[in-house]
């Protein structure tokens, strides 16, 4: 079901469990997600299971584009071509160096699928997601926040 509606397991369970959440419920519930995906890769790496951890690095990413667009206008991103675009939004407001932690999940997408990355790859790409994420975490708990009145 899942993989039909284009979603990760972990994004189409948040999205059976949130459906009748209002956008900024939503997306609170989505941070933290992605939050614990953090955790976790952090224990696949100390485990080296690389594959694992780059897996729940994308995840972890993917969740927070998706808190912010709902978070900030009340929309749901649907697919990787949305969240490729919508992430130029995070780059234009929190700066360029979103790009950095955006291409570095996406090489642990890759590399979930493919399983060529490395510890090093893995390490590097959790210290920006991680500041990634937490970025968007304190964006999204400012008063007020949101360019639609949601």
């Amino acid at each position: 079901m899942a993989e039909r509606a284009g979603m990760t397991l972990e994004e189409y369970t948040i999205e059976l469990l949130s459906q009748s959440l209002d956008p900024r419920d939503r997306a609170v519930e989505y941070i933290e997600v992605a939050q614990e995906l953090l955790v976790e890769a952090r224990r696949e790496l100390e485990e080296k299971d690389y594959r694992q951890a780059a897996g729940r690095l994308w995840g972890s990413a993917a969740l927070a584009v998706e808190a912010y667009a709902l978070k900030r206008e009340g929309r749901r991103l649907v697919s990787h071509r949305e969240l490729w675009e919508y992430k130029e939004k995070l780059i234009e407001e929190l700066g360029e160096w979103v790009y950095d932690a955006w291409i570095a999940a996406g090489s642990m997408h890759t590399c979930f699928y493919e399983g060529w990355c490395s510890t090093g790859d893995v390490e590097k790409a959790l210290k920006r997601v991680e500041r990634f994420v937490e970025s968007v975490r304190r964006v999204l708990e400012e008063p007020g926040y949101s360019s639609s009145g949601v």
